[in-house]
């Protein structure tokens, strides 16, 4: 089993989304949307829905209007594959390599690989420089750019939102979490400031950690799940902690793949 996390350059227009979002059908888990960073994160399981949703979001998406605070390179800007369960990561790189060839293909998307590879990162700097497309042409699309699509283990993004309203507080704040197992900005989002993290170990580095390594410089307005957790990075987090770091049990993988059951 896979679960697909497809980050889309749209978090303000409820009807676009919304539209998007039901060509997933029932393989839809969580939609998060986020105004600010001119962003929707749709969780998704299984690799099916993937194609439904990319197709989807290049019809409804052009990239040439888009002004958001989040790091992007195209509409469809992110389709990363995660196993499940009995699911390997050699799976989530079929996936990952079949989806490209599709979209490639059949969308006129260029599209970079990430995970064993190279990061996410590494493709954010180098798209169209130092890396050429894995599939696809060596040019932009018109309208929806480029896509990143990766083949990784399952994390956690999540976010923290300082009550200082401060961009190089949280810029230094964000260079000081990150590392092998956190990747972080310090972001302006509208009159305030966050630190936005992927937890990409989150087993050894999860969210009451990276909490409590801000909440020591400087307070923490509140904190945010983006999409859904692993149920194990929830449990070893003291349920007196779940509000104040923004989980319960309800936002977990398998919550959600037990209620489409």
């Amino acid at each position: 089993m896979l679960e697909c996390v497809v980050n889309i350059s749209e978090g303000r227009d409820p009807r676009r989304i919304g539209r998007i979002a039901a060509s997933a059908g029932a393989d839809l888990l969580d939609l998060h949307r986020d105004g600010d960073h001119h962003r929707s994160v749709l969780t998704l399981v299984g690799a099916a829905a993937a194609r439904s949703v990319a197709t989807a979001t290049v019809a409804e998406i052009d990239l040439r209007t888009h002004q958001g605070v989040h790091p992007r390179i195209g509409a469809l800007d992110v389709v990363p594959f995660a196993p499940l369960g009995d699911g390997s990561l050699d799976d989530a790189v079929e996936a990952r390599d079949a989806f490209g060839a599709w979209a490639a293909d059949t969308l006129g998307l260029p599209c970079f690989c990430y995970g064993p590879e190279r990061s996410l990162p590494d493709v954010r700097r180098g798209a169209f420089a130092e890396l050429a497309p894995d599939f696809g042409p060596s040019v932009p699309h018109p309208s929806a750019g480029a896509v990143a699509i990766g083949a990784r283990p399952v994390l956690v993004a999540y976010n923290l939102w300082l009550a200082q309203a401060d961009l190089a507080l949280a810029q230094r704040l964000a260079r000081q979490i990150r590392g092998p197992w956190v990747r972080a900005l310090g972001l302006a989002v509208g009159g305030a400031v966050q630190v936005s993290m992927n937890l990409i170990a989150p087993d050894r580095v999860g969210p009451g950690s990276v909490y409590d390594q801000i909440a020591a410089q400087t307070a923490v307005a509140r904190a945010e799940l983006v999409g859904l957790i692993p149920a194990t990075v929830l449990d070893a987090v003291e349920r007196s902690r779940w509000d104040e770091l923004d989980l319960s049990p309800d936002v977990t993988i398998e919550a959600r793949l037990a209620a489409g059951t």
